[in-house]
């Protein structure tokens, strides 16, 4: 069983600590996701399991093996970065081999293991090509090759969609969520891209500045974040944040027409608040007149409507049906109170 289990993670560089006491379990066969913004520590933390950056402090465990201090080709990972790394002068059957051919594997063997990942990624036609006769996602499908053949404990993955254009990241998605699926190995994953983050991930982890805000599976994470920085995370478009007062056993707050009520003992407390709306949970109702349409962007079955308020909040509204918004009107805001999330103004935790 090859699970990977962080304990007490730190990274210092020099006197700059950037992974602060970072404690995670991955189980077996799991696809975790690390995911938060440029700088969080996702890309370091990762490089720390594979061995590429040294752990300043704490213990990393793949399966029952202790592999802090071990070399990066004792600890059973193999990598895929978001360059290709291929050598341009050989065949993709070249490539994928070499790793095994260096370290004297029999050419029976390398032939036999190349085969059968050539196979798992639709590669059979390709393999006495060179990585120039390739496009952007058969190289980095040879490059996942190359790691398979490897046959290694954990597969390790930093941003390797990021160079890919939009309609080729869909399409290695589905490709890497198949691999997943059918090898079985534990899989950690790199990305600032929360879509892929949503539809690959058993497991989620959102950093942030070195630390970690919330572990789950994507939908909990979606329905039920622990702070106002995972509830804009997670989501596309990102959950709309009002600022209000709640009292009374309501928020309120001048974007709404509408106290918005909260029935929980915590909504009795005076206090400032952030009021979370989700898109899907809003609506636009054309009797108001408390809100401008700024922008409405038609993506065919589904349009995101931008609405400014008298107040100049800015808020995304999800609208279905054959009735659109027009930039320029005039509306108002209706609520689902039910789907409504409540964040302390100052400390930005969740309020239950």
């Amino acid at each position: 069983m090859s699970g990977v289990v962080l304990g007490d993670v730190i990274k210092k560089y020099g006197e700059t600590q950037v992974i602060h006491g970072i404690d995670l379990q991955i189980d077996h066969g799991e696809f975790c996701v690390f995911v938060g913004p440029s700088g969080c520590g996702k890309s370091t933390l990762l490089r720390m399991v594979a061995g590429l950056e040294e752990t300043t402090d704490g213990q990393i465990h793949i399966g029952d093996r202790d592999v802090t201090r071990m070399d990066p080709s004792e600890r059973g990972v193999a990598m895929v970065f978001q360059t290709y790394a291929l050598y341009p002068h050989m065949t993709v059957e070249q490539n994928m081999g070499f790793g095994l051919k260096m370290n004297g594997h029999p050419k029976a063997e390398i032939d036999s293991k190349v085969s059968e990942a050539s196979r798992i990624l639709k590669l059979d036609e390709y393999l006495k090509r060179k990585p120039a006769a390739l496009s952007g996602g058969q190289r980095q499908r040879v490059s996942i090759g190359r790691a398979i053949v490897r046959g290694p404990e954990v597969f390790l993955f930093d941003e390797p969609l990021s160079n890919l254009d939009a309609e080729l990241r869909v399409e290695m998605r589905v490709e890497i969520a198949r691999l997943h699926k059918e090898i079985g190995a534990t899989m950690i994953y790199v990305t600032h891209d929360q879509v892929e983050a949503m539809t690959l991930a058993d497991k989620i982890v959102v950093l942030r500045a070195g630390r970690i805000e919330q572990v789950g599976a994507p939908m909990d994470l979606y329905r039920d974040p622990d702070n106002k920085f995972v509830g804009g995370f997670i989501g596309s478009p990102a959950m709309n944040f009002l600022r209000g007062e709640l009292y009374d056993g309501a928020v309120h707050t001048p974007g709404l027409a509408a106290p918005v009520p909260f029935s929980f003992a915590a909504a009795d407390s005076r206090r400032a608040v952030d009021l979370g709306l989700r898109p899907e949970h809003l609506g636009v109702d054309r009797a108001g007149d408390s809100h401008r349409v700024d922008l409405a962007e038609s993506l065919g079955g589904v349009s995101y409507v931008h609405l400014i308020g008298q107040s100049g909040e800015k808020i995304v509204v999800e609208e279905r049906g054959d009735i659109r918004s027009k930039e320029g009107e005039m509306v108002g805001l209706t609520v689902d109170p039910e789907q409504a999330y409540l964040f302390d103004a100052e400390t930005g935790h969740r309020i239950r």
